[in-house]
């Protein structure tokens, strides 16, 4: 048994464990405050949030990222990992993310599997979490630049497994008949780009047909792979699984990177920009020039995409936390 905690902001930690669960042998348990899907088979433990009311002190002087002073949520989720962790003794934790919840499972001597994010993770807390763990995956290619920045010590337990994508690649083949598509994916993490933004961005290149898909936006989908797939061009966030899945359906895209902490998005854009992959970067929403951004990303060799996301990713992510776990309980008895 192993145990997969689960972060809530966004949709993108979920999708993560779910495609990798499916391929791993080991029995797993997911710890979240997120309800448990429907259709997810395995133990899952509902944790409490500790983001509700008010918090006080949450980063503890800068040495950690969320320990909210007094918060009964903090207390009573961090008394939930505990009890499941000596109840069901597991193998290890795969921790995507939480520093807090890492050095929790490595203090009661659980081995900890931490996901990497892009970005500059050289802050204390990052390289804490970092330190703890015996191993970090990356899901991004191993020529991805240096969409991971932190200490050495960090770099060197990086295992970069490629982009993760919850769907399968993608055959390439002939559009369906029609006027040219884009398909704006927003995703769920937030977004600063407007229904007005791009309705400006319509209205200047009409030749083209486009699809939008935000939860901000109130125009979402919890499958939006087949208007990724059936898109001529792609305009998105600079998201891990956004990008992965896009890569996933071999189209070329226009890359927008939100604001996010520790410039997560902004290091995945500039390694898209560096590099030989069919993105166009653009640092901010474009205010002019759509028809003509359009044509240029709508020419790019969209089979580089292959060497982002090859569609193993999770089957690598599984082999090595089944190895581990293997080793691990091996280990113990």
């Amino acid at each position: 048994m192993i145990g997969w905690y689960v972060h809530h902001h966004g949709s993108g930690h979920l999708h993560r464990a779910r495609a990798v669960q499916n391929a791993l042998s080991t029995p797993t348990t997911v710890l979240s405050s997120l309800s448990r899907p429907l259709d997810w088979h395995g133990p899952w433990v509902r944790l409490e949030r500790d983001d509700t009311g008010p918090t006080r002190q949450p980063d503890a002087d800068g040495r950690l990222h969320w320990a909210p002073l007094r918060h009964p949520g903090l207390a009573t989720r961090m008394a939930q990992v505990s009890d499941w962790i000596r109840a069901a003794r597991p193998a290890l934790l795969v921790c995507d993310v939480s520093v807090e919840v890492s050095l929790l499972a490595r203090l009661h001597g659980i081995p900890v599997v931490s996901v990497a994010m892009p970005g500059d993770r050289s802050d204390p807390p990052h390289r804490l979490g970092y330190d703890v763990s015996t191993v970090l995956i990356g899901c991004w290619p191993n020529d991805a630049g240096d969409v991971f920045r932190s200490a050495p010590e960090a770099v060197a337990k990086l295992r970069s497994v490629g982009g993760l994508s919850r769907f399968p690649v993608a055959p390439t083949g002939p559009r369906r008949a029609g006027p040219p598509r884009v398909s704006v994916l927003l995703g769920t993490g937030g977004s600063d780009i407007t229904a007005s933004m791009i309705d400006d961005a319509r209205s200047q290149s009409p030749e083209w047909e486009w699809t939008v898909m935000g939860r901000h936006l109130d125009r979402w989908s919890a499958t939006p792979f087949d208007a990724v797939r059936d898109a001529d061009v792609v305009v998105t966030q600079a998201g891990q699984n956004a990008i992965a899945e896009v890569a996933a359906a071999r189209r070329p895209a226009v890359v927008i990177p939100a604001d996010r902490p520790h410039d997560e998005q902004r290091a995945t854009a500039r390694a898209l920009a560096e590099g030989d992959w069919p993105a166009v970067v653009r640092p901010t929403w474009p205010h002019t020039g759509w028809a003509e951004l359009l044509q240029h990303a709508a020419g790019l060799d969209h089979t580089r995409w292959a060497a982002w996301c090859d569609g193993q990713a999770a089957l690598r992510f599984a082999a090595i936390v089944d190895e581990l776990a293997e080793r691990y309980l091996t280990d113990a008895s």
